[in-house]
């Protein structure tokens, strides 16, 4: 099994990265769909989150509300790192199950966005990130999401910097490009990363 720490700033285009690899073979994890799994209604996650912020993140349903949990936690970085101490540990849990279940021959392609900013690089035998010039990212948020501009930069300076990614990344993906140059950047990581697997578990 090769594991790959997938990560990118907001916007820079990680996720169409992990579909394309997805398609080429690999098995994903999406830290994401986890961090959305571990805090629904009737769970322990979702009761802590309670606890720390207040009913008043809740939905009427008694469902999290991400955007309202998102305005009081992005531009307060105290109040990111109580989520974060709460949200981290599950999806640790649930990704380490998943990864148990591959198959031991697997790319198992671990799509982080917060990989950089938790120092989580040491998980993996090699770290992808996808890069994006800061001018893209809030092109991409404000134009294709449609957040505010103000919205957008407050999350882009909530995370790591360009130059942070880069320094942990084993291979970089430049995605300041057209969509069918993506895809043919990613088909030729994806030869590497068999090439990888197949040279550190030779049968």
């Amino acid at each position: 099994m090769l594991t790959v720490g997938l990560t990118g700033g907001i916007g820079a285009g990680k996720s169409e990265v992990s579909r394309l690899l997805v398609e080429c073979g690999a098995v994903l994890i999406d830290a994401d769909r986890i961090a959305r799994e571990v805090v629904e209604p009737g769970t322990p996650g979702l009761a802590a989150v309670v606890d720390a912020f207040g009913t008043e993140v809740l939905t009427e349903d008694g469902r999290l509300d991400r955007p309202k949990l998102g305005s009081v936690v992005f531009a307060d970085p105290e109040r990111l790192a109580v989520l974060n101490s709460i949200v981290h540990p599950l999806v640790g849990a649930r990704s380490r199950e998943l990864e148990e279940a591959a198959a031991e021959d697997a790319v198992v392609v671990h799509d982080v966005p917060l990989l950089t900013e938790n120092g989580l690089a040491s998980l993996y035998d090699l770290v992808i990130v996808v890069d994006t010039s800061p001018e893209t990212q809030l092109d991409r948020l404000v134009g294709r999401r449609g957040m505010t501009e103000e919205d957008a930069r407050a999350r882009m300076a909530a995370q790591a910097t360009r130059e942070q990614r880069r320094e942990i990344a084993d291979i970089v993906i430049d995605n300041d490009v057209p969509l069918d140059e993506l895809h043919r950047r990613v088909k030729d990581v994806w030869a590497d990363l068999v090439h990888r697997a197949r040279t550190s578990h030779p049968e």
